[in-house]
């Protein structure tokens, strides 16, 4: 029921946002609604809450000074969406694994050409320990989606030198992110990721990069 309630507070924020035409003051007034409710909502859940810091805050000192504005952008973005935790109180096992995932770039150094097959041995293990442990949630969906996102787009712009491997990357995370992201703004309420049944074609450029990564001195 909550994230039908979430689901239906972003788009009501959405619509204020177009109907204000996009102009600075419904931004303004987007954000600060935006982050009301975010304040609500964690504060509903201050063990979930409790637990992304301290696994951001273990990240962020794994990384020795590196990378912390991607942590600190991980860590708002999580803590801004507890809402999609629907009734759940704790962070829960798989979403930790995949924020871990998502912050990689920043921890993951020790792994070198493994970095890639790491992370997609851990996009599989996220999904069965959350279905498993009966924890799914559309926080982890939504999570999953942007570590993908952040981590496939790093190590591809990071370490592939194929341009035509780098294009149909971009195509499989960060051009589904944008067009979401834009459609959502554009028409004032939100977009859904398409999901193909059959091809996955993202799945299979994980598996490509990962390879070429593992394969590469």
């Amino acid at each position: 029921m909550e994230a039908a309630g979430s689901r239906a507070a972003t788009d009501a924020l959405l619509a204020l946002l177009r109907g204000g035409g996009w102009r600075p003051a419904a931004w303004t007034r987007f954000l600060v609604l935006a982050a009301e409710r975010s304040w609500q909502e964690a504060a509903r859940r201050p063990r979930a809450l409790a637990e992304i810091s301290l696994l951001h805050g273990a990240l962020l000192a794994a990384g020795r000074g590196r990378g912390r504005w991607w942590v600190a952008t991980s860590w708002a973005l999580a803590a801004s969406h507890l809402g999609l935790l629907e009734d759940r109180r704790s962070l829960g096992a798989a979403n930790a694994l995949t924020l871990v995932r998502a912050n990689l770039p920043v921890v993951g150094a020790a792994l070198g050409r493994w970095i890639g097959l790491v992370a997609a041995a851990s996009d599989l293990a996220d999904g069965a320990v959350a279905r498993r442990l009966g924890t799914v949630t559309p926080f982890g969906d939504y999570a999953d989606s942007l570590a993908d996102a952040a981590f496939w787009t790093w190590l591809t712009v990071r370490s592939e030198p194929s341009r035509a491997v780098s294009v149909a990357a971009m195509g499989a995370w960060a051009a589904p992110v944008a067009v979401v992201a834009a459609g959502s703004l554009a028409h004032g309420r939100m977009f859904d990721r398409p999901r193909p049944a059959a091809l996955r074609p993202a799945a299979a450029l994980q598996a490509l990069l990962a390879v070429r990564r593992a394969l590469r001195p």
